[in-house]
């Protein structure tokens, strides 16, 4: 092999080292069966999440899992693979994908990592499961604020009640 083509595939193991670094989750998952229509509708959902799914060849990504500190991950680098990248919601790949898979059997979910811990098939499909961040926050936010609401209605009572007794 030249010089020049081993150059250019460290090049393409450095790119996908950088994307694993980058990436805040990757779920790798097995696309075999799908087809043109189902793969493009699953780029579209994960791309409107702020997603990036790649085919990759799994010697490079055994490489450069190595690299990244993610070799834990080489024993799901097998057959055809697809790795989803989020770089921002981590749980965001776990959920679309699984919806996915839950509706297209042909999708299977390999493993992958979330915020920087390899993860099982079965801790992704509960990471799936959990509300959104803006889900969360906003149950915070009913939360805190039903104490000061409780607090609002007693002191409305007692009012109501005291227009009661001097209209007697």
């Amino acid at each position: 092999m030249s010089e020049q083509a081993i150059a250019v595939k460290a090049k393409h193991v450095d790119a996908v080292v950088d994307k694993f670094n980058n990436a805040t989750s990757a779920i790798v998952v097995d696309y075999r069966g799908l087809t043109v229509e189902q793969v493009t509708d699953l780029r579209k959902q994960l791309r409107d999440a702020g997603v990036q799914m790649n085919v990759i060849k799994n010697k490079v990504l055994t490489r450069a899992a190595d690299k990244a500190g993610y070799g834990d991950l080489n024993e799901v680098f097998a057959g055809p693979t697809a790795v989803a990248f989020s770089d921002e919601d981590p749980i965001a790949p776990a959920k679309i994908l699984k919806k996915f898979a839950d509706s297209v059997d042909a999708l299977e979910i390999k493993g992958g990592y979330i915020e920087g811990k390899i993860v099982s098939v079965d801790e992704i499909n509960t990471y799936a499961t959990l509300p959104s961040r803006e889900d969360l926050l906003s149950m915070l936010a009913s939360e805190l604020q039903a104490p000061v609401r409780n607090v609002a209605y007693a002191i409305k009572a007692i009012v109501d009640k005291g227009d009661e007794g001097d209209a007697a």
